[in-house]
């Protein structure tokens, strides 16, 4: 039997934004800017009590590979969707939820999933069976390593371990290599989660002493919104 995924309607491909309604497709009749995709659900009915049945839908970008057993849910309804961006990787057992917004070149190991509503910026990396729990946000750059449970937001640029899920450094070595930052950037980054995590401060005046002391770049400004902006608090914090 031929590889399949399970296309339900309203599931939105590419930048042709075509709707194709229920079927079961052959891998290779998928359109050619999806690089692979092997007997995987996408577009499911959401798994959410106030799905009331609505053409909801889901939004997948250009080049992502799209492993065995994959569930990709659509919205629950005409507010929201569910949208994946381009490049990414999801490889075996992979479930994101309704409404959950995965930005590009992000890598989601071997059975992660998320509940619903959650967001995860360009380039984060999930380990196997790590869990992000409804509404929350992973920062971009972020390493959630294997088994780690997100209850709350992960910041950018950190590697978060264990469970309960807390702060074990920032991700340099990615950062280095493939995040392309220098030296100097990486190192007022580390600075700053000292602030946060190091100097038994409130999370407040951790943000204060990083606007006074830590020189300001796009990488220092996106860190210090994504904090004051998060809803869910972060990890490791009582935010």
């Amino acid at each position: 039997m031929l590889p399949f995924i399970l296309l339900p309607i309203s599931t939105r491909m590419s930048k042709s934004e075509t709707i194709v309604r229920s079927c079961l497709m052959p891998v290779f009749s998928v359109a050619p800017v999806w690089e692979r995709i092997i007997s995987s659900i996408i577009g499911a009915t959401p798994q959410d009590f106030k799905f009331k049945g609505e053409d909801t839908l889901l939004k997948i970008g250009n080049h992502n590979t799209i492993r065995e057993k994959v569930i990709l849910n659509r919205g629950t309804n005409t507010t929201d969707c569910t949208i994946i961006g381009d490049g990414n990787f999801l490889l075996e057992g992979v479930h994101l939820a309704h409404d959950t917004h995965l930005g590009s070149h992000c890598v989601l190991g071997n059975g992660a999933k998320t509940a619903g509503n959650c967001i995860i910026d360009d380039k984060a990396i999930l380990g196997s069976e790590v869990i992000v729990k409804h509404g929350c946000r992973i920062g971009s750059w972020a390493l959630l390593r294997d088994g780690c449970r997100a209850n709350k937001d992960v910041p950018p640029y950190i590697v978060a371990a264990h469970n309960p899920i807390s702060y074990y450094g920032i991700n340099a070595l990615i950062l280095a290599k493939e995040g392309h930052l220098t030296e100097n950037v990486i190192d007022n980054i580390a600075k700053c989660y000292r602030q946060i995590y190091q100097c038994g401060t409130s999370l407040e005046n951790a943000l204060r002493r990083i606007k006074d002391i830590i020189p300001l770049s796009p990488e220092i400004t996106y860190l210090v919104d994504f904090i004051e902006q998060s809803k869910k608090g972060i990890i490791g914090t009582t935010m």
